[in-house]
């Protein structure tokens, strides 16, 4: 069954006591995300709010960088609605059958066992395909009339017929948007197939503002000090320039400082805080240890500034 949860109490964020959002009563689902601290941003949540409340036949495609928080937003909103998710990360060799479903022995017998595809069309459920851009564009066609509500037929379980549940949704996630990577910044991504992108409507995730950080380092890794907080986020966020790039021209690193390796940083700082310098330390295995050589000295010189004299006495 249903129910209706309060944007407000439920997100956090103002709204309106009357808005309101329809999600799952029964939060025993296996499937249902684990619910974590998350500091919602308003304008993704409404879009994707907006998409879980009626697609319109749409699926959703989030882009944006690596570590900006695109899964996590939406695992985060599915756990709030008791929504179940089924999350599979695309790879070159994924086959639309291996989502779909496939015969295994079971205790002696060839059974046929749904697939992730399989198992939210039938249930209602949404189904995350993470870097979706890493799949072959063919395999990704079959998903063309399930996105226009047509059931899901499965021929090599005799014929069976799947029609869509009401509250069955698809998300994609990709660091492109569908048009290949020209910055050369991801391996393996491939333009995909036009026909399949016109069925997504896209909302674009970007790395979080300075203000929203803070207040989820705060609230993760308390121990940290504001002062020490706000340079850490200066840091993360001189690395993410470097790496993106711009107008000027592509960018200097091929690695970058998402909010998950900002918030390791900072775990890191606190549990090696005997080190000689604890920021250092804690930043190389964060981060800068998978860095070429002189990548890693780059990251170190630019935190070196940002700190002054908080680098060496830390």
């Amino acid at each position: 069954m249903y129910q209706a949860f309060s944007i407000a109490q439920v997100f956090g964020i103002p709204a309106p006591a009357r808005m309101t959002v329809e999600g799952f009563a029964d939060d025993s689902y296996p499937k249902i995300p684990v619910q974590r601290d998350y500091v919602f941003r308003k304008e993704p949540l409404r879009d994707v709010l907006a998409f879980l409340g009626n697609p319109h036949g749409d699926g959703l495609y989030v882009t944006g960088p690596t570590g900006s928080g695109k899964t996590s937003l939406i695992m985060q909103i599915a756990a709030r609605l008791n929504w179940p998710v089924h999350a599979v990360t695309c790879h070159g060799r994924l086959e639309l059958g291996d989502l779909i479903g496939q015969f295994t022995l079971v205790e002696g017998t060839m059974i046929f066992v749904h697939g992730p595809l399989s198992q939210s069309v039938r249930d209602g459920h949404v189904l995350i395909l993470n870097e979706i851009d890493l799949m072959d564009p063919s395999e990704l066609a079959g998903l063309n009339d399930i996105l226009e509500g047509q059931p899901l037929v499965i021929p090599q379980n005799g014929g069976e017929v799947i029609r869509p549940h009401p509250k069955f949704r698809l998300v994609a996630t990709g660091n492109s948007a569908g048009g290949g990577d020209p910055s050369g910044l991801y391996q393996g991504v491939l333009r995909q197939n036009l026909a399949l992108l016109d069925r997504f409507r896209l909302i674009e995730i970007g790395y979080p503002e300075p203000e929203l950080e803070d207040a989820v380092l705060a609230k993760t890794v308390p121990a940290i000090p504001a002062a020490i907080r706000e340079k850490m986020i200066r840091v993360a966020n001189e690395v993410r320039k470097l790496f993106v790039g711009g107008d000027e021209g592509p960018g200097m690193l091929s690695v970058t400082m998402s909010t998950r390796g900002l918030l390791r940083w900072a775990a890191l700082t606190v549990a090696f805080k005997g080190a000689p310098n604890a920021l250092e330390y804690a930043l190389d295995r964060a981060l800068t240890l998978r860095a070429e050589p002189e990548q890693r000295l780059a990251i170190h010189r630019i935190a070196a500034d940002v700190f002054g004299d908080d680098w060496r006495g830390a």
